[in-house]
């Protein structure tokens, strides 16, 4: 990893522009890494009044302070009342509402409570089905800690911070399997290649330097120094310093852009439909009952009665809630084989797919390797292979997964190697998924004997 001089951080703060949530903040947040894209690694330090040792404690409660946490927009959770009136306003629930409304002014109060009661029945059961999944899900969701190995002032090579903790100035490190925790503008790269097909949609990854881009890029994806927020470190090992967080980066345009509306579902778009048809049922049929009483029998408001009476026949009151009870059948199904809905609609489209295509995220484990044997390609027992592993894990200068930490727990083979005295490191070619190891260069080196 190339070696920066460090830089005395005593100049004052002057975070880069924090551009809104809207068209307008993806093209401040452009101009903004291309300005810093242009910069050396040295001035993009200084540009972000940052070290190459990172920042200090003081600097990132001040940035937290100025900028806010590295989150990015999520779906707004309403409040139990705003939540009952999400529900309340349906086409279908207004139909009958208004039809128990004109039933209750015209004397009919057991129609009227009756369709009142399917509609509130209707309300509450989706409401409580949803609430508890919601419920479940946020406890599910506090349970994963996201966290990103960075470097700064007072502390250890690098330790481990949640990445909404993460502020402009920040030094972040970088090796294979690493999500981009934000728009970063790399300082050091060594065989770093990044697919950012979250963003562009790109299957192929890029590959990324820490050399200045003087030239003009078409979009803020080209530059070759930048790693965006969202994408994925495909093999090698980087050093770079974050320039925007949140909202601000264009992973957190795009996400406020989804969060900001919820598309209407193919079961909503039915419903709506089956209303209007409803309605326009009603619209013919209700006029038309009235006008042909109130013209044969001469009692307008005996008709008047009579067409209410036809409108409420004709709307199925029961609908919302032989709906809602069947899709809350479905919920409890999925949540028997621990799945989680947390919108009843969705049932109708999980039920409507033919084939489902799924990938595994993550395993619940207790995070820890234990190496037992060191076998050589006949599977004997081998102690050069131990050797030759534990010299790998040593010297690499990516951060150290979990094989690397149990190999190098392995005994007390540092001093039985002398690795400091009798090895040193020349060169490594990282970890990527197409070699699928990791070499390193460190011949044994020749000490003179003491007589000569």
């Amino acid at each position: 990893m190339n070696k920066l001089d460090p830089i005395a951080a005593t100049t004052t703060l002057v975070p880069l522009p924090s551009p809104p949530s809207t068209p307008e903040g993806s093209t401040l947040s452009g101009k903004a890494l291309a300005e810093v894209a242009r910069l050396s690694p040295d001035e993009a330090l200084r540009r972000l009044s940052s070290t190459a040792a990172g920042l200090a404690p003081g600097q990132v409660v001040e940035q937290l302070r100025s900028v806010g946490l590295n989150r990015v927009a999520r779906q707004a959770r309403h409040t139990v009342l705003g939540e009952l009136a999400a529900r309340s306003i349906n086409p279908l629930n207004i139909l009958l509402l208004s039809l128990a409304t004109a039933s209750y002014f015209l004397g009919d109060q057991r129609a009227a409570i009756m369709i009142a009661i399917m509609v509130v029945l209707s309300i509450a059961l989706g409401f409580l089905q949803e609430y508890r999944s919601n419920n479940a899900a946020d406890e599910l969701q506090k349970m994963v800690s996201i966290t990103a190995s960075v470097r700064r002032q007072g502390g250890a090579d690098h330790i481990l911070v949640p990445i909404d903790q993460l502020v402009p100035g920040d030094i972040v490190l970088l090796s294979a399997g690493d999500m981009i925790p934000a728009d970063l503008r790399l300082i050091s790269a060594k065989d770093l290649f990044v697919n950012q097909s979250t963003l562009t949609g790109e299957a192929m990854p890029l590959e990324k330097f820490a050399a200045p881009h003087e030239g003009a890029a078409e979009t803020p994806f080209d530059l070759p120094n930048i790693c965006f927020m969202g994408s994925a470190v495909v093999s090698g090992i980087g050093c770079g310093v974050v320039v925007l967080t949140g909202p601000r980066t264009a992973f957190g345009i795009v996400a406020t852009a989804i969060a900001g509306t919820r598309e209407l579902t193919s079961f909503d778009k039915g419903i709506t439909r089956f209303t209007w048809l409803m309605l326009g049922f009603i619209l013919v049929m209700a006029p038309l009952v009235f006008v042909i009483n109130g013209v044969t029998k001469g009692n307008w408001l005996e008709a008047l009665l009579f067409a209410v009476a036809v409108a409420v026949g004709l709307t199925p009151e029961m609908l919302p809630m032989i709906v809602t009870v069947n899709l809350a059948k479905g919920a409890m199904a999925m949540a028997r084989k621990k799945v989680i809905v947390k919108r009843l609609n969705a049932i109708q489209n999980f039920g409507a797919m033919d084939v489902l295509c799924t990938d595994k995220t993550g395993t619940l484990t207790q995070d820890l390797i234990i190496l037992k044997r060191h076998l050589d390609i006949r599977g004997a027992d081998s102690d050069s292979v131990l050797e030759y592993a534990y010299l790998n894990s040593y010297f690499q200068s990516g951060l150290k997964n979990l094989l690397d930490v149990a190999v190098l727990k392995h005994g007390d083979l540092e001093g039985g190697l002398k690795v400091r005295e009798r090895f040193k490191e020349i060169d490594e070619i990282p970890f990527d998924f197409e070699r699928r190891r990791m070499s390193e260069l460190a011949p044994v080196v020749w000490t003179a004997p003491r007589w000569i």
